[in-house]
C-alpha cells in the first residue's frame, strides 16, 4: 500500500502567504521561503505553492519566488496560479517545480492538460479543482479564478474529463470547508474515489487530528493538504503522521 501524503499549502498573494476562510478574508502567515523551510524540517512529504492572485491579476506565477522556495525544500513541489500556456508550465519546472497545478487555464482550455502530459508526463499534470456543493442543482459545481467565478461543470464529471486528458493527479478543494476546520468534505472525496483512479489530494477543513485520520481511513485519498493548522502551529506533521500510525493508516 501506498503511503499517505501529508502536504502543507502556501497560498500566496503579493510575496507573501495569505489564509481566508471560503476562500476570502486574507490574513498575512509570512514569508514563504522561510515558512518552506520549517515544513521541510517537519517532515512534510510534500509542499503546493499557489500564486493565488496571479489569474485575477492577469500575470504570471513568481518564478523567481519560486526557485527561492525550491532551494530551501527537497520534497516534491506543485505550483500553481496563473499557468496558462506550455511556456509557463516549462518556466516553473526550470525554476524548481517537480509538478505544475492548473484550475482556470484548464477549464478555459482543456487541451492544455493533454498539451502538458504529452510534454512533462503525466506525473507532472496536476489538475486542480476548486467545487462547493450545489444544493439546488443536487451536485458539486466548479468555480475558476480563486473560487469567484462559478460555472456549469460538474465536479466528479469534471475530474473524469480533465483524467482522460491526461492528469496525473487532482488536487481537489472543498471551498465549503476551506478554512474552517470543520474536517473534510468526505462525502465529495468518496464520489471522487469511484469516479476516477488518478491520485487524489483532498484540500478544506482540516481541524483536528481525527479529520486527518477520517479522510484517510473514509475515503479513498493519497494525500491530504492543510494550511490553518499547520501555518498557526496547532498542529504538526510529525503530530498529525504519528495520530495516523497509532490508526494503522501507513506514512512515510
Amino acid at each position: 500500500m501506498l503511503a499517505k501524503r501529508l502536504i502543507p499549502c502556501l497560498d500566496v498573494a503579493d510575496g507573501r502567504v495569505k489564509k481566508g476562510v471560503n476562500f476570502v478574508h486574507l490574513t498575512d502567515v509570512g514569508d514563504p521561503v522561510a515558512i518552506a523551510a520549517a515544513y521541510q524540517a517537519q517532515g512534510a512529504d510534500e509542499l503546493v505553492f499557489l500564486d493565488i492572485s496571479a489569474t485575477n491579476e492577469h500575470r504570471r506565477t513568481m518564478a523567481d519566488l519560486v526557485e527561492k522556495v525550491s532551494a530551501q525544500v527537497f520534497m516534491p513541489l506543485t505550483i500553481g496560479g496563473g499557468i496558462s500556456s506550455i511556456d509557463d508550465m516549462q518556466r516553473l519546472l526550470k525554476a524548481g517545480a517537480d509538478k505544475v497545478a492548473i484550475n482556470s487555464a484548464a477549464v478555459a482550455t482543456p487541451s492544455l492538460i493533454q498539451a502538458g502530459a504529452e510534454k512533462f508526463g503525466n506525473q507532472c499534470m496536476v489538475v486542480a479543482i476548486d467545487t462547493a456543493w450545489d444544493e439546488q442543482a443536487g451536485r458539486y459545481r466548479v468555480y475558476t479564478h480563486g473560487g469567484q467565478q462559478p460555472t456549469d461543470l460538474d465536479a466528479i464529471d469534471w475530474a473524469k474529463q480533465v483524467v482522460r486528458l491526461g492528469a496525473g493527479e487532482l488536487l481537489v478543494t472543498s471551498m465549503d470547508r476551506d478554512g474552517t476546520k470543520a474536517g473534510f468534505d468526505l462525502q465529495l472525496y468518496q464520489q471522487l474515489g469511484q469516479a476516477v483512479t488518478v491520485p487524489i489530494i483532498a484540500s478544506g477543513g482540516a481541524g483536528r487530528l481525527k479529520d486527518f485520520v477520517d479522510v484517510f481511513k473514509q475515503s479513498p485519498v493519497d494525500g491530504a493538504l492543510a494550511a490553518s493548522v499547520f501555518h498557526y502551529g496547532e498542529l504538526t506533521i510529525g503530530q498529525v503522521k504519528q495520530a495516523l500510525k497509532a490508526e494503522a493508516v501507513v506514512v512515510r
